[in-house]
């Protein structure tokens, strides 16, 4: 069993956070870690801005105890829930339960913008 982590207040400017671009994340697919494993300890809950560059894509996955929620902020992007392709534009999100495959692509000429809350943090750990 994993320690329990102590969970830390984050009241924090955005532009102070780092882009990342995570495994699995191709062509200027970056993220930041707004509230999370690294910044406030939780292990419950990562939430996430993410900034695509055109033709930017994370990889097809799957999530084995993980609840994710995608809304798009601005851009457009293609987003594939098994096989089947839905196009994401501003203000549209969507809830992915754990098991569906999913990748998510910008298909557009901007930037794609989109914040993402993953629950929990860990997809080896399930919530107690």
């Amino acid at each position: 069993m994993k320690q329990k982590q102590d969970l830390r207040l984050l009241v924090e400017k955005m532009a102070n956070m780092p882009w990342k671009e995570y495994p699995g994340h191709f062509g200027g697919a970056l993220s930041k870690e707004l509230a999370g494993p690294t910044t406030t300890g939780s292990s419950r809950v990562d939430f996430r801005i993410s900034r695509y560059a055109p033709m930017a894509y994370v990889q097809e996955h799957v999530h084995k105890v993980q609840e994710q929620v995608y809304y798009v902020l601005e851009g457009e992007g293609i987003l594939t829930l098994d096989d089947k392709k839905q196009l994401m534009r501003p203000h549209d999100y969507v809830y992915v339960p754990p098991g569906i495959r999913h990748s998510f692509t910008n298909n557009g000429t901007d930037g794609l913008v989109f914040l993402v809350v993953t629950t929990p943090a860990d997809d080896e750990e399930e919530m107690r």
